[in-house]
């Protein structure tokens, strides 16, 4: 799937030269359970032209990140749209008078048994595991003095906060500045930055300094990246709320003790 057109083909959006495979993340089921949730619907009763609808718009969102998008996506997408289309057809008259079928009966059926798995999944991953060797996730630092839990922000979740940025800069007069080679590297570079010598730091912060759309974007496609190999971890305190940045402990061993940034504060 090819990525939007623009101005940068020699390779200045970070865009040109870097792709990343979304099925390391999460897939299509976990997308249909995030908008369940997200919608405050019942799994047993989706609202399907809808679901269908911001389904849609989330592939549009990754085909403009141009994120490496597996084909269950797209598979997926071919089965809302058929559910849908079922859904708006009249009913013939000789089934008047039985029970009409559900065309949405599989997919529920496939979302409760994939949500059961995930569930069980992450039962299993809490109990404690004998006589194997076991390799921790570094647990993200947060401040001191906070005493509240915090779960880690799915994929999806990133994607609405980072659309939400965008909404903003837009909003925005723009910048007129001089068009700079945006690179992936410089991304993570920028990302190591302004997380440096502080616990964390909220995912809008990340983008308030920048002064182009390509670099917001390269900025995001960083974090995706440093979430992949383990160096940052995206937590919130529940389903919704803000999410903020950590560097893990893996990457700041990696990088080695960065200097205070006095000018920067953890924030949410």
């Amino acid at each position: 799937m090819t990525g939007p057109n623009n101005p940068n083909e020699s390779g200045d959006s970070p865009l040109a030269a870097y792709r990343i495979e979304l099925e390391r993340f999460q897939g299509p089921l976990d997308l249909l359970l995030h908008l369940s949730r997200k919608n405050e619907v019942d799994i047993h009763d989706i609202p399907i032209a809808e679901i269908t609808r911001q389904y849609l718009q989330y592939l549009e969102i990754m085909e403009e990140l141009d994120l490496e998008i597996a084909s269950e996506f797209l598979v997926m997408a071919s089965n809302l749209v058929y559910i849908k289309s079922r859904t708006l057809l009249p009913v013939e008259a000789e089934e008047e008078d039985q029970e009409p079928e559900d065309p949405r009966e599989e997919l529920v059926r496939r979302l409760l048994e994939y949500q059961k798995y995930k569930e069980a999944a992450l039962d299993l991953a809490g109990r404690p595991v004998l006589h194997h060797d076991v390799f921790l996730r570094p647990e993200p630092v947060m401040e001191e003095a906070s005493s509240e839990e915090f779960t880690e922000a799915t994929l999806f979740q990133l994607m609405d906060a980072f659309q939400n940025i965008l909404t903003q800069a837009e909003k925005r007069a723009p910048v007129e500045v001089e068009r700079d080679p945006f690179t992936l590297d410089d991304a993570l570079r920028y990302i190591r930055t302004r997380l440096s010598g502080v616990p964390s730091l909220g995912f809008t912060s990340l983008f308030t300094r920048l002064d182009s759309r390509w670099k917001v974007i390269g900025v995001f496609l960083g974090v995706l990246e440093m979430i992949k190999q383990g160096h940052l971890i995206a937590v919130q305190r529940d389903f919704g709320e803000p999410i903020t940045m950590v560097l893990s402990e893996r990457a700041k061993d990696e990088t080695g003790a960065a200097p205070t940034n006095q000018g920067e504060k953890a924030d949410e």
